[in-house]
């Protein structure tokens, strides 16, 4: 096998609430992420040697500040392995949107080499190679509905999310992650999250109880400017609830009903950057049938 495809699902958070900050100054964090139905989708092509690539966004890094360039290396570093890739990704997740498209993008790398190089890792050695490339990977890799604790290294399991439809809205502005927490180290105010209290009614199935108990640390102190008026739309359009994703700048809305989910992207369509209908998923990146796009090549050896 010379070649693979991996598609890797974007995540969002129904619940952020920061914690603490550690011994090395990062934030402590409680949450609970959801993988979605938007994938990233990353070609994968054995080489000799060396570590490049490609993609059909032309603003992404080619060398080693590309995470998924950063999840290459870690992984050739963890295996010992002496070898290279092509990586081509297919961007669809929007960058500065607090969906992770990086780290999915990353996620995808090592999921793809553990089956292009026959490594057969374990989930928590592909989620230790992860965690050396980034805070997100290992849930990118885990995937499905999963309390995250700590700086991201902590993954536990939890009821799944009720079956939904979510509307997630991109405004024109995105959000620098180490901006939002230094805003909200500066503004010092925190939101009530009571993440116990919706992982219970995720438990019960109850959709109603849980939209209404999302709730994210990070909204005020990220993009409260251009997330809140999208709150207010899909709320208006029959959200059950609406809170922003991640550090932002994204904002989404869970329906229960398939109708005005759809109305309420197309209302969104042209209007917000970019809008995506999804569903909730049960996986991260996994491997698919496809072949790589063709897009502007750098390389890092």
């Amino acid at each position: 096998m010379n070649k693979i495809t991996v598609m890797a699902p974007a995540k969002i958070n129904l619940s952020l609430d920061i914690t603490g900050v550690d011994e090395k100054g990062y934030h402590l964090l409680d949450m609970v992420m959801q993988s979605v139905s938007v994938y990233e989708k990353v070609t994968l092509e054995k080489r000799q040697r060396g570590i490049t690539i490609a993609s059909n966004a032309r603003y992404i890094p080619t060398d080693e500040k590309n995470v998924a360039v950063k999840a290459a290396m870690k992984f050739f570093a963890y295996s010992g392995i002496d070898g290279g890739v092509h990586i081509h990704i297919k961007k669809t997740v929007p960058i500065k949107a607090g969906m992770a498209g990086g780290s999915a993008d990353a996620a995808g790398v090592i999921v793809g080499l553990d089956r292009l190089y026959g490594t057969k890792y374990s989930r928590r050695q592909l989620c230790e190679i992860g965690a050396a490339a980034g805070s997100d990977v290992p849930f990118m890799i885990v995937g499905g509905t999963k309390r995250v604790q700590g700086v991201g290294d902590v993954i536990l399991p939890c009821a799944p999310m009720p079956s939904c439809h979510i509307v997630i809205c991109m405004p024109s502005k995105g959000v620098s992650t180490p901006a939002a927490f230094a805003n909200y180290d500066t503004l010092g105010k925190k939101t009530a999250v009571d993440t116990d209290g919706l992982i219970k009614a995720m438990a019960d199935g109850d959709l109603h109880r849980m939209a209404s108990l999302m709730a994210n640390d990070l909204e005020e102190a990220a993009a409260s400017r251009y997330t809140r008026p999208i709150k207010e739309e899909l709320l208006k359009l029959g959200a059950l609830g609406s809170v922003m994703t991640g550090s932002g700048a994204a904002v989404f809305g869970v329906f229960d009903d398939g109708e005005k989910a759809r109305a309420a992207y197309t209302y969104f369509k042209g209007r917000v950057r970019s809008v995506f209908l999804a569903r909730p998923v049960k996986r991260g990146a996994h491997i698919a049938p496809g072949k790589s796009g063709r897009g502007k090549a750098g390389g890092y050896r």
